[in-house]
């Protein structure tokens, strides 16, 4: 049987190959149009029985099998399966805009809305959903439009796509091999002997270095050798562009996207993208968006001149009178050093993976009443790990997978994604479970993997998404986990969850140093906390910078060959302090807002942080670590899922709406 269609169990991944691909997803959509089919011509009144469960069966069973096709695409990309992927999306795209014009479900969506006495307030909140859907997915367009709109969603779902593989390509194609090794004065070892063992294992002399996060950025964090910093920064930076190799240019792939979003918007009537993708936030318009973020943009740029005014001091230390963007890490790490007498790379020393794993879970078992346990099941990669979450009750809540380290053609960053959801039907149930995924440094032989705090604030972080898709109790498919929260709110869980990796409480007992086997003194992590805020004005400028930048972007309507360079620029004549490059191309691999569900909602990650803040704060006047509050956080946001408003699930857990002080005092920005 094809192992993409077994729904007994969890992935069959040791047994998907690309030929599976293309069968499942043309019987599942066959399944699926049938059953459509025979709910259009039921002539009874539409229940929630006979008409919501069903589709929302539909639904199920086309996204658990695509969840693990696009995964594989991410994280096991190769040109078959690149092939497969994009050839099965037009179907789906076709598939789900066919589905969001169909008349005949959309009226009986209004029927039963009409009817709503007879449903519980859960399925009220479906119903609103599905008919927001039906109106942005263009179904009271005349025929022809509707066929354009269409036509524009195919295109569009096709250069989104495109624009991911320029990336991964562009990454991929890029390979620096040092035979000098006084080069690479300054490295830290670790860095140095992986890039040996990538070399050895393509057979080359040397040292080799790609663009890779843990290749990249320890090299503009420590590398002496200013021009060996310069290079690296010049090429993560004009990757997927036309100043890197032009196959892979990303340039009309933008223009191109551009032009399909302002084209969906003019058609449902929307002055731009930006108006039309508010319309499932909580921002209520473009000019809020704007007005949070330069307010924002306001109250930290003091503080990032004077983070300029240090960096600027510290680089005639090393004579450089003029800082460049490739020189910043390396300076802040040196005024890092000056400041608070110690480096990431004694940090990292004391983080082995597992004690840090352990640590994540304990925190999670003590506010939660969680536990965890290790199991075998078939995964992608050796190198991934599969759990079991059991309740206080010690029944099996959920499962996930965690896969840690960057590798050869896979997607770079961190992310959590479903692989199958939590539901309930009347023949079946289902557990969700989760795709945890991050790109931190391998295992170095005879040495084992060692975290450093920005990837320990990483792992936190995704893990949260885990969590807000775990521990949902909504059975409701469309509405459990993170399925109808909010976009700029769904980082709350996340961002929330990030605290804890700055206290000692949590800390203490994750760390192990690499040779000595001691835990970190609480001076070392003392000085870390005193660091927390390092830079906090610079790092909320350059948030707000991409934010601003999105947000702008989306907020015009599209003129042919659009000069987006020039907006960034602009953006940056605004709110920013460190001036990149002209030909820095950061936006040719802006994933996030040109192949990611972020396009006019970067801003999210700020606008969460605010809420993040505020729910932390609960947490630091009753005990960090309270199991009395975590609770009324699981119960009042992580379980509803998108069952209720972002913004009613906040009130319920905090007793008033979100305040900003709580984020600036987090961030010391506050004066």
């Amino acid at each position: 049987m094809n192992p993409l269609l077994i729904r007994n169990t969890h992935p069959s991944f040791e047994k998907i190959r690309v030929e599976h691909i293309s069968p499942a997803i043309d019987e599942i959509i066959k399944k699926n149009t049938i059953s459509i089919q025979l709910i259009e011509k039921d002539k009874k009144n539409p229940s929630w029985d006979n008409f919501v469960k069903p589709l929302e069966q539909c639904d199920e069973k086309l996204s658990r099998a695509w969840s693990q096709i696009s995964h594989l695409n991410s994280v096991m990309n190769n040109e078959p399966l690149r092939k497969a992927y994009n050839e099965n999306l037009i179907k789906i795209t076709k598939y789900y805009s066919t589905l969001g014009q169909n008349e005949i479900i959309y009226k009986k969506f209004i029927l039963l809305d009409k009817a709503s006495t007879k449903l519980d307030a859960i399925q009220k909140k479906i119903i609103k959903n599905e008919l927001l859907g039906f109106k942005l997915a263009g179904v009271s367009l005349p025929k022809l439009k509707k066929n354009e709109f269409k036509k524009i969603k195919s295109e569009l779902s096709k250069h989104c796509s495109k624009f991911e593989e320029n990336v991964l390509d562009s990454v991929n194609e890029f390979t620096l091999i040092i035979k000098d090794k006084r080069k690479l004065k300054g490295i830290p070892k670790d860095i140095i002997d992986m890039s040996k063992e990538k070399a050895i294992s393509i057979n080359k002399d040397g040292w080799l270095f790609t663009l890779d996060f843990p290749s990249y950025i320890p090299v503009l964090q420590y590398a002496d050798n200013r021009e060996l910093r310069e290079q690296l920064y010049k090429a993560y930076s004009i990757k997927a562009s036309e100043l890197a190799a032009p196959k892979f240019d990303n340039t009309k792939t933008i223009h191109h996207i551009l032009k399909l979003r302002n084209d969906l918007s003019s058609l449902l009537n929307y002055k731009n993208f930006s108006e039309m993708a508010l319309e499932t936030r909580m921002a209520d318009s473009p000019k809020e968006v704007i007005n949070f973020l330069m307010d924002l943009a306001n109250k930290a740029k003091p503080f990032a001149n004077k983070d300029m005014l240090d960096l600027n001091r510290i680089g005639k230390t090393y004579e450089i009178d003029s800082p460049q963007a490739w020189d910043v890490a390396y300076l802040s790490e040196k005024l890092k050093k000056e400041k608070f007498d110690f480096s990431d790379t004694e940090i990292k020393k004391y983080f082995p993976i597992d004690k840090v794993i352990d640590g994540l879970f304990s925190v999670v078992s003590k506010i939660y009443g969680l536990s965890f346990k290790k199991t075998i099941t078939e995964v992608w990669h050796k190198d991934v790990l599969f759990y079991e979450i059991y309740n206080q009750s010690n029944v099996l809540i959920g499962q996930f997978y965690l896969d840690l380290y960057a590798r050869r053609n896979k997607r770079g960053g961190a992310w959590m994604d479903e692989a199958v959801s939590k539901y309930t039907f009347d023949d079946e149930s289902s557990l969700p479970i989760a795709f945890l995924t991050c790109n931190f440094t391998a295992p170095i032989k005879n040495i084992g993997a060692y975290l450093n705090h920005d990837e320990i604030i990483t792992l936190f972080h995704e893990f949260g998404h885990g969590l807000h898709h775990l521990l949902t109790e909504i059975d409701y498919y469309s509405v459990s986990g993170i399925k109808g929260v909010e976009w700029d709110a769904v980082e709350l869980p996340s961002q929330f969850m990030e605290n804890f990796c700055w206290e000692w409480s949590v800390i203490e007992s994750m760390t192990e140093n690499m040779t000595t086997k001691k835990k970190m003194p609480k001076s070392l992590f003392n000085k870390l906390l005193k660091s927390k805020n390092f830079q906090s004005g610079l790092q909320t400028l350059r948030q707000v910078e991409f934010s601003l930048f999105d947000i702008k972007l989306h907020n015009i309507s599209y003129k042919v060959n659009q000069d987006f360079l020039s907006l960034l620029e602009e953006v940056r004549d605004e709110v920013a302090v460190i001036r990149p490059p002209k030909w820095n191309r950061f936006s040719h691999s802006f994933s996030h807002i040109f192949a990611g569900g972020y396009a006019a909602g970067y801003y999210s990650y700020k606008w969460a942080e605010v809420l993040s803040a505020d729910v932390y704060s609960m947490f630091e006047e009753e005990g960090i670590l309270s199991k009395n509050i975590g609770d009324k956080f699981k119960r009042e946001v992580l379980s509803k899922g998108g069952s209720r408003a972002a913004l009613d699930s906040f009130v319920a857990f905090r007793g008033r709406p979100p305040s900003i002080d709580a984020l600036l005092k987090h961030q010391g920005l506050k004066v």
